[in-house]
């Protein structure tokens, strides 16, 4: 499975190591992500995401349903049925 947020999209991007002389490396950012478990009470069923910390903060924030509806009404493909 590749480092990708299934809900905000984020990916590793490539940047560089800059050293004290000013020396450049190249490097790769990794985006945060935890693979957690969630029941959503609307549908009566748990789902597994791989979501990155910040799509975590805003469930806690607004509810996984709700998220869900608003990335959808977005047109973003979360891979979770909501019918």
């Amino acid at each position: 499975m590749s480092r990708v947020c299934q809900l905000t999209g984020k990916r590793p991007i490539s940047g560089n190591n800059v050293s004290h002389s000013n020396r450049r490396t190249k490097r790769v950012f990794k985006p945060n992500l935890q693979k957690k478990r969630f029941f959503i009470p609307e549908l009566n069923r748990w789902v597994t995401l791989k979501i990155s910390a910040k799509a975590l903060r805003t469930i806690n924030k607004l509810g996984l349903y709700a998220y869900l509806k608003k990335l959808e009404r977005k047109g973003v493909s979360t891979g979770v049925k909501l019918r």
